[in-house]
Formats: C-alpha cells, structure tokens, sequence
C-alpha cells in the first residue's frame, strides 16, 4: 500500500489500534498513485489532542475540522492526514456509518489486513458505487452529489437500487450548505470524464433544487459539444489549451475550462445566471468568467466585428479569449473563421488585442496644458483606435493627434 512507504511521522504516536480508512484504501486497491497523499486515520479515543500533538512534534500544520465528532487535520509538506476518532465501539461500527461500500473498507495498521465488512472490495473490483444503506445517505445528503462525483473520477457506474436511491432523495439535497455542494461540483468539473455525469445529474434533476429552473433538455449534447470544441483547440492551439486548464485563481483550483463547461448548466440570461451563481456562492472570479462568457460570446456568433470592434472586444474578455473559442466552437462557429483572432491574441506584441500605449496621461496633461479629467481617459482611447487604424504611429503623431482631436471634446 502506498500510503505505508515513507510516512514522515512515528505510528507509535497515535494510540492504537490505528486504521486507514477512505480513498488511500480504495486508491490501494484499485492501483492508482498520487503525487500528493491524503491519509484519513481512525483511532480509538482522543483524535483531535493525538493530531495537535502531532503537529507540533514535527512542526507540522494543524486544523481543527469538527470538534465534537473530534476531527482533525495535520499537514506535512506533500502529505495531508485527517484523524479522527471512531465513530462507534468498533472499527466495523464506524465503517457501516459511511456512505459507499467502496469507501468503508479500513486498513489495520497493527495486523497490516484490510477490514471490508461490506464486500467493498468486491464492488471496487466491478467498478461499482453500492450505497451502504439509504439511511446513512439522508444522514448527509451530500453524499447523493459525491456519488457522481467519485463516479467520474474513478469511472464507475453507479448501482440500480443506489441509483433510484439518489433520484428519490434528491430534494434533500437543497437542504445542505451552498459551499459544499459547490466544493463536489467544483471537483467534478476539473474531472475530464466529467460531461456524461454532469449530464445524468441533470437528468436525475440533482442541481433542479439549486438552480430553481431546470437544466436545458439538449445538455448531453452540449457538454459533448464542447468537449469537442476544447479537444480541437488543445489539438491545433496548445497555448490556448494550455491556458484553459490554469487554475482561475491560487486559492481556487477550477480551471476556466471547467468553469465554461459549468455555464451550459446555468440559464443563459445573464441575470438569473447571476443569481443562480450566488445562490451556489461562487467566487468573484468565476462569475466574472461566467458574466464574460453570456456577454461577449454573442460577438463571435454574428457578423465579423471591425477593428475598432475587436479592440473593445478584447479589451472586455481579456484572459477569457480562450474559453470564449472554445464557446464559439461549441455553438458551430468553424475554427477557420476564429483563426484571425486567435492569431491577435498570440501575438503579444498586436495592438488591437494587447495594446501598449505611444503616451500616457501624464504626457497628455503636459503637452496640452490642462488639468486631470474623463477627457484624458477619452483621448487615450481615441490616439489607441487611430493607431490600429494606422492613423498614428509614433508618440509625437499622438500628442498632435489628440491636440487637433482636444476641441471637439469641450
């Protein structure tokens, strides 16, 4: 098992008897290594003293995650290990409290056995989700959405009885937080085997709750649409495909492929997109990508934009382009007819999509004697559209551009 080579703390530290449960185990069993590991231990007793005294042993970081079910977090430089303490009098007791039987099978760490009293290996071994109960489900209604979730990224398929499980208890999952129904989403979506899952839930109207109007009917035929559309562009453009799949933001691992992928759920008018958005608590970073898909993606579905229009046009999607493509794509725009402007957006050094300024406002309060106002933001715009137009090239031709261009803005 992976998760015993080189453990960057002594065992004997936590009370025994002590069990790796969850994905190390199922992740074991199934062959798949990881860069970084996630460890979740059970001990008997003690959980949340045992990981603080951990940390500080190793100088390690620590997080409490539930305090009264004695949950907590102890992080090493590329291993993150959650302990908690059993929940129940015995190790089988605490498994038949989770959710799915390929994630309640434990690893005694004395005996170096597996413990799998629900035949979770077997499952694993048929690639199947089975529910341990559907009591355990209404417990945590979360778990409905991890089902997909896991579904996709393992490439399992999810059990008949499971299944019809979900879709009857599907109503509950309005009753969870916002934040973490967003957290599963947000995993699925970076999942590449994400579009026929997100597909089903649409189907088994598991978002129906959230969204308050349903999924559009031709979703499967969308996701494809796009997947295609991003396969095309990672095939011909690789620096673009390259820029699709950069996390958005640091603190938030969501790539902007994930996230265009994630608007053909939402309603395409923009303002109740928006309040679906909120409502879900995405980040200002993610709306802003979704607001800049509805907007601008309508520009590159019409009449070829002029000049001036493509100037403007960038200047508003700015780090978006990419995605914006792929939408384009997605909704029958051949690629050939996007190529000028891709080929503006990969030259760094192209006026209308990366404009560098001939002066500043500094320079046009100087050399036209007046005081800071709207006026200078106007004329910078006005000296940029002339020299994409090829009015003006140099900085002198902009300041006598904008002396001559001063009168008409009195």
């Amino acid at each position: 098992m992976q998760f015993l080579e080189n453990l960057p703390f002594d065992l004997d530290l936590l009370p025994k008897p002590i069990y790796v449960v969850g994905g190390a185990v199922r992740d074991g069993l199934l062959g798949r290594v990881r860069a970084e590991l996630d460890l979740d231990l059970v001990i008997p007793k003690r959980a949340v003293a045992v990981a603080r005294q951990l940390a500080t042993t190793y100088q390690a970081g620590f997080v409490l995650l539930d305090a009264e079910r004695q949950i907590a977090r102890v992080v090493f430089p590329g291993l993150t290990v959650d302990i908690a303490q059993m929940d129940g009098a015995s190790i089988d007791r605490d498994l038949a409290r989770r959710d799915y039987t390929l994630n309640a099978i434990a690893y005694d760490l004395q005996t170096r056995q597996p413990i799998d009293p629900f035949n979770g290996t077997q499952d694993i071994e048929q690639r199947t989700m089975r529910m341990i109960s559907r009591d355990n489900l209404i417990d945590d209604p979360l778990r409905l959405l991890r089902a997909y979730r896991q579904g996709a990224q393992l490439n399992f398929t999810i059990e008949s009885e499971t299944h019809q499980t979900i879709r009857e208890l599907v109503p509950l999952l309005t009753t969870v937080a916002a934040e973490r129904v967003l957290a599963e989403l947000r995993y699925l979506l970076q999942t590449p085997n994400s579009s026929p899952w997100l597909a089903t839930m649409a189907a088994d109207e598991l978002l129906t709750g959230w969204l308050e109007i349903p999924i559009c009917a031709d979703i499967e035929e969308r996701l494809a649409k796009f997947d295609r559309a991003g396969a095309l562009i990672d095939r011909d453009y690789p620096a673009l495909g390259r820029e699709l799949d950069r996390s958005v933001r640091e603190t938030i691992s969501i790539s902007r492929r994930a996230i265009g992928k994630f608007t053909i759920l939402l309603s395409p008018q923009l303002e109740l997109a928006t309040a679906q958005m909120l409502r879900l608590t995405l980040s200002s970073a993610e709306i802003q990508i979704v607001t800049t898909l509805i907007t601008y993606l309508p520009q590159l579905l019409g009449v070829q934009m002029s000049v001036a229009e493509q100037y403007f046009w960038f200047k508003a999607v700015d780090l978006n382009f990419p995605i914006l493509v792929v939408g384009a794509i997605a909704a029958g725009v051949e690629l050939v007819n996007l190529e000028p402007l891709i080929d503006r957006y990969l030259d760094l050094q192209d006026q209308v999509a990366h404009p560098t300024p001939l002066v500043n406002g500094r320079d046009l309060v100087e050399f036209l004697e007046i005081s800071p106002s709207a006026k200078i933001g106007k004329l910078l715009t006005e000296i940029q559209l002339a020299r994409i137009t090829g009015k003006i090239e140099t900085p002198a031709e902009a300041l006598h551009f904008a002396k001559q261009l001063l009168p008409s803005l009195a």
